[in-house]
């Protein structure tokens, strides 16, 4: 059953007495139009609800800090901390040239993708509640289908990576700790299942909540995290370079032939590394297979459009600035040997309990951005499932449970708690076993962005505002989507 912040009220969907007085006067509410305009109304009709938004649901309340909150969760992954290495295979003209593109791809795109929430009129029209909806309302046929195996592919591939990542961070907490005291040069080697299980644990039980719109408070703890271990990265890389009294690195990055850590660069090698660095800037900015679900939380008015296009400038330009930071300052201090994470790979050994507070906001992130990711997830096998059986008292029953000391009630789901618990399950699982999966990510990450950031988009954008084929805006939009 879906959540009741996003169906109807209990008191239509419990109501077996055959007493529908009170879905009468909901579904009054609910045909009300909506004023086309951008304010509230100054004088509200009779049957306006402060309670229920235009689609008889209740009222969203997400603004332009919430949804950049989530996007920034979403951005901001542990990922920022590869990025000296992606740079360093790059070099410093294409390494930030290439960072700056993507930002401006990934903001143009969000924009178009934003304004096919609603279908129709931006106002009033019928709203897309995910990116599926989105391209059944604009596309149909089986690219609904291609689009929705692609999203929830990417992610599942997501919360395995992330799983992966917090067990890495944990580790280092303890590995940093064993250098501390045994020296640099120590083994220090441990088993990552314990600290998967730990994070999957964590897991079990934020994957409780039950809607998307109301994890926006972890979203925001996630964001600060993020921030944390950025600039602690940020920081060491100054400090390192200060040390050094140089910036390190070349403008075209790693050469064949040069001799780093991992051995002598060859050919192959350069076109591979430099695939790898492309996909991992593309993995960094992929937030579009959430976008509309995001915007579904905002509310109304203003138009979510309109909200959404703030939000994306805002959180765009703050994580391309960290990333550049971030990502210029670890190659100018490692140069070709700058580690695959500079937290996790031991760029930095000292102070070490900076490191640790660093690995200790990464896992606090993942928590929060394993959430954002996975919540459209849930959402659209609870929402299939209440459809497929919408007669089952276990899928689609809520019990009100008492929060102790809070006054207030949680409403538990069967179904919810037990699916949720069996993928989160599943998930570490296949993370113990499957221990390079991280590196998988970054791929799938890459395959999807195209699609999902740049095709769809565009090709729903087209269908949106009935452009028509040959028009020299169809071409524009057209040769922006192939070329990217």
């Amino acid at each position: 059953m879906l959540p009741r912040s996003r169906t109807l009220p209990s008191r239509i969907q419990d109501d077996v007495s055959g007493d529908n007085r009170d879905a009468r006067v909901y579904f009054e509410v609910q045909s009300q139009a909506k004023p086309h305009q951008d304010v509230e109304a100054i004088s509200p009709q009779p049957n306006f609800s402060k309670c229920f938004d235009d689609d008889g649901r209740l009222k969203r309340t997400g603004t332009v800090w919430t949804a950049s909150s989530h996007i920034i969760t979403a951005v901001i992954g542990s990922g920022v901390l590869s990025l000296a290495w992606a740079i360093g295979q790059l070099g410093w003209i294409a390494g930030p040239s290439v960072m700056i593109l993507f930002a401006a791809v990934i903001c143009y795109t969000s924009n178009l993708l934003s304004d096919c929430y609603r279908t129709g009129d931006p106002i009033a029209g019928k709203r897309n509640y995910t990116y599926m909806d989105a391209v059944r309302s604009n596309l149909g046929g089986t690219k609904v289908k291609v689009c929705g195996a692609i999203q929830y592919v990417n992610l599942v591939g997501v919360a395995i990576g992330y799983t992966i990542a917090a067990s890495i961070s944990m580790m280092a907490i303890k590995r940093s700790n064993c250098f501390h005291v045994h020296g640099d040069d120590a083994p220090c080697k441990m088993s990552s299942n314990m600290y998967m299980i730990i994070f999957g644990i964590t897991e079990v039980i934020f994957s409780q909540i039950p809607d998307f719109d109301q994890v926006w408070w972890l979203s925001i703890v996630a964001a600060v995290m993020s921030f944390t271990y950025s600039t602690i990265g940020l920081s060491l890389g100054v400090a390192k370079v200060a040390e050094n009294g140089k910036l390190q690195g070349s403008l075209m990055g790693v050469s064949i032939g040069a001799v780093t850590k991992a051995g002598t660069v060859t050919g192959t090698q350069k076109i591979w590394r430099n695939l790898q660095a492309l996909g991992d800037i593309a993995f960094a900015y992929s937030y579009s297979i959430i976008l509309i679900e995001i915007q579904d939380t905002l509310k109304s008015p203003p138009a979510e459009n309109k909200t959404m296009r703030k939000a994306t400038l805002l959180s765009i330009a703050v994580t391309t600035t960290f990333y550049l930071l971030c990502g210029c300052m670890g190659y100018a201090a490692f140069g070709d040997d700058a580690p695959t994470n500079l937290l996790t790979g031991f760029g930095f050994y000292n102070p070490y309990w900076i490191i640790d507070i660093a690995n200790l906001a990464i896992v606090v992130h993942l928590v929060g951005a394993y959430q954002v990711f996975c919540q459209p997830l849930f959402a659209f096998v609870e929402k299939w499932s209440a459809q497929r059986w919408a007669k089952s008292e276990f899928i689609i029953h809520d019990y009100e449970v008492p929060i102790p000391f809070t006054g207030s009630v949680y409403n538990l789901n069967l179904f919810r708690l037990v699916w949720r618990t069996a993928f989160v399950a599943i998930v570490t699982v296949i993370s113990m076993l499957l221990p390079f999966f991280n590196d998988v990510v970054g791929i799938l990450g890459a395959f999807g962005f195209w699609p999902l950031t740049v095709y769809f988009p565009v090709e729903m954008y087209i269908a949106q505002k009935k452009i028509k084929q040959g028009t020299p805006r169809w071409v524009g939009l057209q040769v922006s989507g192939r070329s990217n």
